[in-house]
């Protein structure tokens, strides 16, 4: 890539600021160890702008900047879906979600699974996450940055996953979510202000020194990239083994909007560990509110900062000749370099198009994202095995100072685990895709026994544990049956089958059941009316399925068919929760419900902003 003493400096300063800034703030008092709850929730300190930052640098990781990069180059916009349907997803997590696990004092997700159901269904949680965060999250995250790496400043790709893990370690691990959480602040910093200056000098390039113009560009000569709804049999894109496959498998047409995209980001935003620990760690319930409201107009940026630039590189590489990009770059040919992979896409500009002193800064953005991703993991990873493994089997009166050694000890066995698996991934093409559609066997049962569990009276721990226990197996006989169905929709279909699976053991379930206290007639009317609004609205949409599926194959209808079950399956709780006058003896008991799930104006006019413009994003590039 050719740094500069410069680029060097700059990326020095990011470094000691981070390594600092996470050793000052959780450095404990005098004389004084750290509670578990400061060391796994940060004390309950973080304030929304902090909470919102930590969620986004979390998030976005070397996954966007490296493989959502590389699916822009392959694919095009239509990769967006993942990022704005996402914020409105925040959304629902921020007002339905959230307040339930900040009312029930939670440190984990399988810990609510507990509360809820039985340490069996959340033995098995816990299990599913740390096999995820460590195998999946970790080592795909620490590839690709080790890729990049590689690519722009030629450190060997072993020594680059070991650099990686090495240094989100020191400062995740000595301070917990504290430094995690307020070193994520200066992360988002550099990652907004990094990407957006490889951004703007890419399409700067491309426009002949006009950004607009370079957008206009890029635009014309690459139109069939600037579709969110992609039909089967419109584009081919790399199949990470030497041939092509339809784009469709990866984006199935609509079924982004009506399948299972719904599924990942419920599923990931609302109760993947590292991700809805930032919120459990907020001040106040509204602080993790507006948090989250915060996270969900960054998300909506997240494309021009990954997704464009990858645009940008497809154009440049397409509609040039070698002589042609050696005299706009100002390099000999042979120095330029090509895109062998998608995801190399943007290490390539980074190495071709940003200055000498920004490249820092850029590079350090890049680093930003993987190093802060990668610290989040861990210390999520951490956690759950400390709070749901090790106390719940080993030692139920661990003190607070045990607790914080065991959670320290753990990260380190995750770190050198993904040390070992990492490199494994070299033989993939857009890794992004390859997370998807891996953590996709699992988010449909997550979906259904969560979201049951937090909403539904009957559920009960037997329904649980079987749709937990079938989740996995059901994803892997539907892709070796129809290995032709995208996974999207593959994910719609085990959803349903998950739903009437739990309906059905639920309602056929002899074990003890308690009466229903009496309900709020005003809850209870305005509960039974929207059941029969939203079973009605599930009705028209398994009709429209039914009746469209087939001649409209080529753009995903049949997805919505998952839609109409969602909305089925939800007026079906509402219904029964009144209906029927006994219920779980678990169930969820909440103090309040009226005002737990009140925001106020503040609230409501960001989510309608955030659901403003992503409608028009979608009406505009549809």
């Amino acid at each position: 890539m050719g740094f500069s003493t410069l680029d060097y400096i700059v990326f020095g300063i990011y470094c000691l600021v981070i390594v600092g800034i996470g050793l000052w703030v959780s450095k404990p008092k005098k004389g004084q160890d750290k509670t578990a709850n400061e060391y796994f929730l940060a004390g309950n300190s973080l304030t929304w702008w902090a909470v919102g930052a930590s969620l986004i640098a979390a998030n976005i990781s070397a996954e966007h900047f490296i493989a959502m990069s590389g699916s822009g180059y392959a694919i095009g916009l239509a990769i967006a879906a993942y990022e704005w349907l996402a914020a409105v997803t925040l959304i629902v997590v921020a007002k339905y979600f959230l307040p339930i696990f900040l009312e029930k004092k939670i440190y984990t997700m399988p810990q609510f699974i507990n509360q809820r159901f039985n340490r069996s269904v959340s033995s098995f949680f816990a299990i599913f996450w740390l096999l995820v965060y460590v195998f999946v999250n970790l080592t795909s995250v620490s590839y690709l940055g080790a890729l990049a790496l590689e690519n722009i400043i030629g450190i060997p790709l072993l020594y680059g996953i070991i650099g990686l893990l090495a240094f989100s370690g020191i400062y995740s691990i000595y301070g917990g979510l504290t430094s995690v959480a307020w070193t994520d602040v200066i992360q988002v910093v550099f990652l907004v202000i990094g990407g957006l200056f490889t951004t703007f000098l890419a399409l700067d390039a491309v426009g002949a020194g006009s950004v607009i113009d370079g957008f206009g560009v890029i635009y014309t000569k690459a139109n069939d990239h600037f579709r969110m709804v992609i039909e089967e049999g419109t584009s081919m894109v790399p199949d990470g083994s030497g041939g092509f496959k339809d784009t469709f498998k990866d984006l199935p047409g609509v079924a982004v909007i009506f399948g299972a995209m719904w599924l990942t980001n419920l599923g990931y935003w609302g109760f993947n560990q590292y991700i809805i620990q930032k919120g459990l760690a907020a001040k106040s319930t509204n602080e993790a509110k507006r948090g989250l409201i915060f996270a969900g107009y960054l998300k909506i940026l997240v494309p021009l900062l990954v997704v464009i630039p990858g645009i940008t590189a497809y154009v440049l590489v397409n509609e040039h000749t070698p002589e042609q990009l050696a005299a706009l770059i100002g390099k000999p040919v042979e120095m330029i370099g090509e895109i062998g992979k998608s995801d190399e896409a943007y290490p390539w500009l980074l190495k071709n198009f940003v200055p000498t002193g920004i490249r820092g800064l850029a590079f350090a953005a890049l680093a930003a994202a993987i190093v802060s991703s990668l610290a989040s993991m861990i210390n999520s990873t951490s956690t759950i095995f400390t709070m749901d493994i090790y106390k719940e089997f080993f030692d139920n009166d661990a003190s607070n100072k045990k607790l914080v050694l065991v959670g320290r000890l753990a990260a380190v066995v995750a770190l050198v685990i993904a040390v070992s698996v990492a490199p494994l991934l070299s033989n993939l093409d857009q890794v992004f895709q390859y997370i998807q559609e891996y953590t996709g066997f699992i988010y449909p049962g997550v979906v259904v026994v969560f979201a049951m569990g937090l909403f539904w009276k009957q559920m009960t721990s037997k329904a649980a544990l079987w749709t937990t226990i079938v989740t996995i197996p059901i994803g892997i006989v539907i892709k070796l049956t129809m290995p032709e169905i995208p996974f999207i929709m593959r994910m719609g279909y085990v959803f349903m089958i998950l739903c009437t699976l739990a309906s059905v053991i639920s309602f056929m379930d002899k074990g003890i059941k308690i009466k229903s206290p009496a309900a709020d007639p005003d809850v209870e009317k305005l509960s039974i009316k929207s059941s029969y609004i939203l079973m009605g609205l599930g009705a028209i949409c398994i009709v429209v399925g039914a009746l469209f599926s087939n001649s409209l194959s080529h753009l995903g209808m049949e997805s919505i068919l998952m839609m109409g079950m969602l909305l089925g399956m939800i007026g079906v709780i509402f219904y029964t929760n009144f209906k029927i006058d006994i219920e779980d003896p678990k169930a969820l008991k909440l103090e309040d419900p009226k005002t737990l799930f009140n925001t106020n104006v503040g609230f409501n006019v960001g989510a309608i902003g955030i659901i403003a413009i992503v409608a028009m994003l979608y009406g505009v590039f549809w």
